[in-house]
């Protein structure tokens, strides 16, 4: 499938579809089997082609993209709705602590002639840094982003090589 196509297409096992992974490879059909597989992460994906829908089987719960003919829709965890109530708290996660430090940090300032006077507004600074990629950690392996396929993509753009 070229991205040219003007006209959408339903899922099927005849085409390639842009891996809705890693974004670089494209998927085909695995031969003698009802599945596809990605040519350059090498993810392999369970196909229901009565829903439109693609699952990523290899982690739990299974990660399912649906077709809308033209792209892929954004990854679904199965059986699984992560609503406005974990934003909610993954942002309280990160400002509340680091709120708690700071307001210490300023309500009670070391004095300016004590060598380590610094210290408070740093750990402010970490807290907040730490807290932050603790929360981009858990949506990275939640998603299965795959870090180091897309790294691969960037070096293999950057030095001209062909995949």
């Amino acid at each position: 499938m070229t991205n040219t196509k003007m006209f959408s297409i339903t899922l099927n096992f005849q085409e390639d579809y842009p891996c809705p992974v890693c974004r670089v490879g494209k998927i085909s059909t695995m031969p003698l089997m009802e599945a596809m597989f990605c040519d350059f992460c090498q993810e392999i994906f369970t196909v229901n082609l009565e829903t439109q829908q693609i699952k990523m089987p290899s982690r739990q719960p299974p990660l399912v993209w649906q077709w809308n003919g033209v792209k892929w829709n954004q990854a679904q965890l199965e059986g699984m709705e992560l609503g406005w109530g974990y934003v909610f708290a993954a942002i309280a996660f990160v400002i509340f602590p680091t709120t708690l430090i700071g307001i210490g940090a300023y309500y009670f300032p070391p004095n300016p002639h004590v060598p380590l006077s610094w210290v408070p507004y740093i750990w402010t600074f970490l807290t907040f840094s730490l807290h932050l990629s603790i929360m981009i950690w858990i949506f990275i392996e939640v998603y299965q982003i795959p870090i180091r396929a897309y790294w691969r993509a960037i070096i293999q753009g950057r030095n001209g090589v062909a995949r």
